[in-house]
């Protein structure tokens, strides 16, 4: 068995992309900015996966300059990530989450959010949100930030 931990932040964008956490899109909500979708919950999670199965990081396999991955769809990141995995031996036995905002409110969508992540990952996969409390960036409501930490087994 191995642990891995993700982290992942991007601050809201200033056009009229669509806000995505964990590959479900929150209709009328501003978007976060990136070179892909910016989803931090899934870009988390890819980091979380890698590193417990010792494959690097999503830098490494998908870098911000190159042009294959702008407006990538982070879900398939995820998944290509996964058949890494897979292909080195390993399986995924769970997934948790910490995800910060201070809006939109996460709990309406995280069952949603949690399904879709848990059938990409192939293993369950629990997303939490919290509040920043008006501490910083974050509780100033400029971005969204996420942790996820993973357990592998071969």
């Amino acid at each position: 068995m191995r642990v891995g931990l993700g982290f992942d932040v991007h601050p809201f964008a200033d056009d009229d992309r669509p806000l995505v956490l964990g590959g479900v899109t929150f209709e009328g909500e501003r978007g976060l900015a990136g070179h892909s979708d910016a989803d931090a919950i899934a870009h988390a999670v890819t980091d979380a996966l890698l590193g417990a199965a010792g494959l690097g990081d999503i830098g490494e396999h998908f870098p911000d300059t190159d042009e294959r991955w702008r407006g990538a769809n982070s879900m398939r990141l995820l998944a290509a990530a996964v058949a890494m995995l897979a292909d080195a031996g390993w399986s995924v036995t769970n997934v948790d989450c910490t995800v910060v905002l201070e809006q939109p409110k996460l709990a309406p969508r995280r069952a949603a959010v949690q399904d879709f992540l848990s059938e990409v990952v192939g293993a369950p996969v629990t997303v939490k949100g919290k509040r920043a409390e008006g501490l910083g960036a974050l509780g100033r409501g400029e971005g969204v930030a996420c942790w996820a930490i993973a357990l592998v087994d071969r």
